[in-house]
């Protein structure tokens, strides 16, 4: 998500290596590559469980506190060092802003008043939004007439999620303009990464692993003021905001560094497309929400669109 697909996107953006291991890893990709569609597609259901018991901002922080945490324990034991530069912190501070406390904290607020189902398929218009900013604030990426088709057919699926036709009748304005916020949120913070943290000399995990702390520090100072503390603990909410962070936040970054080094980042990227399939699953199954016909239907246009813009020109052979 989390952007979940969120987390995993500096990994692709900013030009830092990615961690080597010494050894094959003892899972097949292709068993991981599952595991991690199905731990990014369950988010906006545990956002959801987590949303029943605790504030938005409660929700964001205890997620970023225990995803923090995996990541704090990987670099030491890979003895990662964090960035020296106070410049780089800097940066990192704004890539935690837009890639972190800004979309999980935009999400948990939308998951109040939409169903889990339609925030899942909210988080899949991020390559949409990251297509079109990119043609303005990327010189390199220029447009194709696929990427301009896949750009206008996947909003097209977003009106059809919405019910355009009906007027939009019955649709949560409030929530729905928070999740797809949301969706924005991830490719600026994706292209501010790519263009300030490019060749900054830390690993991919120290600069993610720092940008997580630095989220962590943002909402911590917010949540006190919109917050009261919570009059008690309720065991399945609190699981499902720790393993929001601990597995969607930390472990998922992990699993897709991995998966970046052993197949590469275009396969890896593919668990984007699965993540909208499994969140909706999730809701109708475990939390009985309601699916109408448009929903799954503009979902699947929606996907093809996104795919559409990721596409790239063939070089021509010599």
């Amino acid at each position: 998500m989390t952007a979940p697909t969120a987390t995993a996107a500096p990994t692709r953006a900013t030009g830092a290596p990615a961690p080597s291991s010494a050894r094959r890893p003892a899972l097949d990709w292709r068993i991981r590559f599952a595991a991690l569609s199905l731990i990014w597609g369950f988010s906006f259901l545990l956002i959801k469980v987590g949303t029943e018991a605790y504030a938005p901002f409660q929700v964001t922080l205890g997620r970023l506190l225990s995803g923090t945490a995996v990541l704090a324990v990987a670099m030491v034991v890979r003895r990662e060092r964090l960035p020296r530069a106070a410049r780089t912190w800097g940066h990192l501070a704004v890539a935690a802003f837009f890639l972190n406390a800004l979309p999980f904290s935009l999400f948990a607020y939308s998951e109040q008043t939409i169903p889990s189902t339609l925030a899942g398929i909210c988080n899949a218009t991020s390559p949409l939004w990251g297509m079109a900013l990119s043609l303005v604030a990327l010189s390199e990426d220029r447009p194709t007439r696929r990427r301009v088709a896949g750009l206008g057919l996947g909003f097209l699926g977003v009106l059809t999620v919405l019910g355009a036709w009906q007027g939009f009748s019955g649709l949560d304005f409030s929530g729905t303009s928070m999740a797809l916020l949301a969706s924005l949120s991830y490719p600026v913070g994706w292209i501010y990464v790519r263009r300030t943290l490019a060749g900054s000399g830390s690993s991919t995990l120290a600069l993610t692993g720092s940008q997580l702390f630095l989220g962590t520090v943002q909402i911590a100072l917010v949540t006190p003021l919109f917050t009261s503390a919570p009059e008690g603990f309720p065991l399945l909410p609190t699981l499902a905001v720790v393993a929001l962070g601990a597995l969607g936040t930390g472990l998922a970054v992990l699993m897709q560094y991995g998966l970046v080094e052993e197949v590469g980042p275009t396969t890896a990227q593919m668990v984007t497309y699965f993540i909208p399939v499994i969140a909706t699953a999730a809701g109708v199954a475990l939390l009985g929400e309601q699916l109408t016909w448009n929903t799954p239907v503009g979902a699947v246009i929606v996907l093809t669109g996104a795919a559409l813009t990721q596409s790239r020109a063939r070089k021509p052979k010599s």
